[in-house]
């Protein structure tokens, strides 16, 4: 019999094929709002990135680029605020919510309030969020598909056009967006034919690493995680060998040797490994390579994430009958 697509993969298919020009409509909507949220981090230098899930993610991903632009920036989950606040005086704050409604939004504006340097970023234009506070609005409404995909690359365009504001050359990430790279994963896939769990890790690139695990998870329902190469190292490398796969980010960065000596430690212990490459570094010996050309920051997400997006599509297809269609979770998390 032949096979049919679940409806919630085509649902996320949907969101995909329109995530490139949404993204692009995003950035050049969002000038005014980023002009007042780069204002507010000038006079301030210190900023607080709150989201859950894949809102959170996202944070965890432009973190490092803030910082890189002398801002001391910093990326918590909403929850974690609620529970341990870290002090708001004189500090910039974005919190993102694609559906602009979840529960922990919705608590943190009803006790705390919102100060004149608090900022929205949300895909509903008419959610609590934006008539909250002033945020930026991501072209094409609500994402309706499960797993967060449009979401997140539209949400990293609000963020290029912030960061564009403060001064940052935004024409590398809008070149990615706008010629996508579109590099083969059906080798990495067979890789992980007969893997049990799948770990992500990357350094500056974490924050997308983190992405996947968390799309990797609801999609397939298996215990996928990530974790920072750091903190991969520190005692975690026990638990790899065959059964659990390996997924790494790798950018022209800094960090990219780093990077590479994890996966030479990872390959020996047997564990299959993918890499999705932007270094322009040499491949590793017996990991497999998703190449994308040379690449950092934003470039390098807006490379990497569309093809990391298919990978855990197909990877989940693979095990789950009805991948896409949540079976404990809804899309819109309205309770803590």
């Amino acid at each position: 019999m032949e096979n049919k697509r679940p409806t919630g993969l085509i649902a996320i298919d949907r969101e995909m094929a329109r995530q490139h020009a949404d993204a692009l409509t995003s950035y050049d909507n969002a000038r005014q709002t980023a002009q007042a949220i780069a204002e507010s981090l000038k006079k301030n230098a210190r900023l607080l990135l709150l989201g859950m899930g894949g809102s959170h993610a996202v944070g965890r991903a432009v973190e490092p680029l803030y910082r890189a632009c002398g801002i001391d920036a910093i990326a918590l989950p909403l929850s974690e605020q609620l529970g341990q606040p870290l002090a708001l005086d004189g500090r910039t704050v974005i919190i993102t919510s694609q559906s602009g409604e979840s529960a922990e939004v919705v608590r943190w504006f009803f006790e705390t309030g919102a100060s004149g340097d608090t900022f929205g970023l949300t895909l509903e234009q008419g959610s609590f969020l934006a008539r909250t506070a002033p945020s930026l609005i991501g072209a094409g409404g609500t994402e309706l598909a499960f797993a967060a995909t449009r979401s997140l690359t539209v949400s990293f365009a609000l963020h290029l056009a912030v960061l564009a504001a403060l001064g940052e050359d935004p024409a590398a990430a809008l070149a990615a967006l706008t010629a996508p790279e579109t590099p083969s994963i059906d080798i990495a896939l067979a890789a992980l034919d007969n893997v049990a769990t799948v770990v992500t890790s990357g350094r500056r690139l974490q924050g997308l690493a983190e992405a996947l695990a968390l799309g990797l998870t609801e999609l397939s329902r298996l215990p996928c995680f990530s974790l920072e190469g750091g903190q991969l190292r520190h005692g975690p490398m026990e638990m790899l060998g065959p059964a659990v796969g390996v997924v790494l980010f790798r950018g022209q960065d800094s960090t990219a040797g780093l990077v590479t000596a994890m996966a030479v430690s990872a390959v020996e212990t047997g564990a299959p490994v993918i890499i999705f490459d932007a270094s322009g570094e040499a491949p590793i010996a017996g990991a497999v390579t998703i190449g994308f050309k040379p690449a950092s920051g934003l470039a390098a997400v807006f490379a990497m994430l569309p093809v990391a997006q298919r990978f855990m599509v197909a990877f989940a297809d693979a095990r789950v009958e009805n991948a896409g269609t949540p079976v404990r979770s809804t899309k819109i998390t309205r309770s803590e």
